[in-house]
């Protein structure tokens, strides 16, 4: 099913192309990174995001074939809005060393397991746990926000080596990251792709 654009996100689209020249990044990168834009209103995005074309054209084959989406909070949830997600906030209880966000991450998992597409857009412990865990990811999108921990989980994010897209600063949250996620959603599928 095609997704039909409103006017006003194409007249939205159209002025950020004015005003910021995304030509030159690759076709799933440069979608990723006017989608956060877009969301943000944000043009230093542009340069903030981190993020690989290979990974986005793995990660948009898994989305793509039905692999699950796990978020980290019901905002994230809220703004993916052509894809059924995992949350588990609700069932969560925070302990000593442990938030409610980094158990419902462990949670999460337990259900879908490994090959999943995480969006992180809330909370630093809840990337930082994913990445204790053996969760193989397709992709960890890891755009929390705050001044404490969400730049420090980002760059560990970056460490790690997993498939990813996340940002330098400390800048962040439920819209950008559903943002990222949705980019991946509206992409079409390319003929390389296809089963």
């Amino acid at each position: 099913m095609n997704r039909v654009v409103h006017p006003i996100e194409q007249e939205s689209f159209r002025r950020l192309r004015a005003r910021l020249d995304t030509s030159h990044f690759p076709p799933l990168t440069r979608a990723v990174v006017e989608r956060v834009i877009h969301s943000a209103a944000d043009l230093e995005y542009a340069s903030d995001l981190v993020t690989d074309e290979g990974d986005l054209v793995k990660a948009h084959a898994a989305l793509h074939a039905g692999a699950p989406v796990v978020v980290d909070v019901e905002m994230v949830a809220a703004g993916i809005t052509r894809r059924k997600t995992v949350c588990r906030l609700k069932d969560a209880e925070a302990g000593p060393g442990l938030t409610r966000s980094a158990h419902a991450i462990r949670l999460a998992y337990e259900e879908v397991g490994p090959g999943a597409l995480w969006v992180i857009g809330c909370a630093p412990t809840a990337l930082e746990e994913l990445l204790t865990l053996d969760a193989s990811p397709a992709l960890v999108i890891g755009l929390p926000v705050g001044f404490v921990g969400a730049a420090e989980s980002k760059e560990a994010l970056r460490a790690s080596g997993l498939p990813a897209v996340s940002n330098v600063s400390e800048k962040g949250g439920s819209a950008v990251a559903a943002a990222a996620l949705n980019a991946l959603l509206y992409h079409p599928i390319s003929t390389e792709e296809k089963p």
